[in-house]
């Protein structure tokens, strides 16, 4: 496993300062906003007219070009410099500081074309793959016909399924001969973008294996388990031959109805826009990637956000999605309480994800899951980041990956 530190390679350190300036840039419409916003007040307004236009809207333009360029700048020398990171040592502490910073500003790095922006690959101990069957075959000499997928979920990286001295993919390999497979993509994409970018990755993976495969089984954590949904119906629509060959998902903690923190904090732009002097702030809130906000509801296909504003509060706007058909499905939720249903279930559920959502349980019929009531299990005392490590889930996997 990757132990060794690796230093900011200067790609890293131009990427950072590109998204300086645009963080700069953004501040800056948000001190106009508030100043107009203040200056704006019954008494006040041929002030406020006086002062925001003329000069001082010279000046804010000016701030704001000058950070526009130098963002711009940085991003064209950060192309020509190229990345070598795939080159360097794997620092488990930067992979999973870029996995976060995507999952936050994703979308923006990768519109901008910040070097920071994660690409979609299939990785092994940090180390892309290469989708040909000689180089599969080189990467995984023991490659063996159980092939089983890992997505990790947002702000995540595909590194932290070691956990605590455990790691699911290693276990499954251990103890039923899978040969895993992780995936590291950009989290802060819209789930349908990730979905069909990994259906397009699993078609040529699958092509390449050096194996015949005669299992194949996804293991998605959170978002993870979204994209893989996403994915299937991708793969459906484009014919993909993965498709006809998954056996097995499970889900782990993932939030196929959303997860509240979000639904939250939409709230809360809703509120802080309609305020007269905190309005600016609402742009702050509004800096939350697309893949966020695809976790308020769950939305899986493009039609759930296109033509939309993604930070309006407004009903599940999804299409009812059911599970891919032909494929034996198993939902693991957590919960911190002792039992499933007590108060500590009911407020706090894993910290992140309600149970019933992770169950992908729901009051309308069109959109409820429908889990067989042998495919899903509540860990008791376990967070949402526990289920990477603890031992009771991994044998609750090992039950259901060992069905014929």
């Amino acid at each position: 496993m990757p132990t060794k530190p690796a230093a900011l390679s200067l790609s890293d350190v131009l990427g950072l300062g590109q998204l300086a300036a645009d963080a700069a840039h953004g501040l800056t419409g948000v001190v106009e906003h508030m100043h107009t916003s203040i200056l704006d007040t019954p008494g006040l307004a041929p002030l406020a007219q006086g002062l925001t236009g003329g000069v001082t809207r010279l000046v804010y333009g000016g701030v704001r070009g000058a950070f526009r360029l130098t963002g711009k700048g940085l991003g064209g020398a950060a192309a020509l410099v190229g990345s070598n990171s795939d080159n360097q040592p794997v620092s488990r502490g930067r992979e999973i500081a870029l996995a976060i910073l995507n999952g936050v500003v994703g979308d923006h790095l990768a519109d901008t074309a910040n070097p920071l922006a994660l690409n979609m690959r299939f990785r092994r101990d940090g180390r892309p793959l290469t989708l040909e069957k000689q180089a599969l075959a080189e990467a995984f000499p023991d490659a063996t016909g159980k092939l089983a997928v890992l997505l990790h979920g947002l702000c995540m990286s595909d590194l932290q399924w070691m956990r605590q001295n455990h790691d699911h993919g290693a276990a499954l390999a251990r103890d039923f001969g899978f040969t895993p497979v992780t995936l590291s993509y950009n989290s802060g994409l819209h789930v349908s973008v990730n979905g069909r970018a990994f259906a397009e990755a699993l078609e040529a993976l699958v092509a390449a294996w050096p194996a015949e495969i005669e299992d194949f089984a996804i293991v998605g954590h959170s978002m993870g388990g979204l994209v893989a949904r996403s994915a299937c119906l991708h793969a459906e629509q484009e014919g993909h031959a993965w498709r006809s060959r998954l056996n097995k998902i499970i889900f782990l903690g993932t939030p196929h109805h959303g997860a509240p923190l979000e639904r939250i904090g939409n709230w809360v732009d809703v509120v802080i826009g309609k305020t007269p002097y905190a309005a600016a702030f609402g742009r702050l809130g509004k800096m939350r990637s697309a893949g966020v906000t695809d976790l308020r509801y769950g939305a899986l296909v493009d039609e759930d956000w296109q033509g939309r504003d993604r930070f309006a509060r407004e009903p599940d706007p999804r299409r009812p999605v059911s599970l891919p058909e032909g494929v034996a499905c198993y939902a693991i939720a957590a919960t911190t309480a002792a039992s499933p249903g007590d108060l500590k279930d009911r407020l706090i559920g894993d910290g992140l994800v309600p149970v019933a959502s992770a169950l992908g349980r729901h009051n309308e019929s069109a959109r409820d899951l429908n889990f067989a009531p042998d495919r899903q299990w509540v860990a008791c005392e376990t967070g949402h980041l526990d289920l990477l490590s603890r031992r009771d889930v991994y044998e609750r996997m090992a039950v259901w990956l060992a069905e014929p």
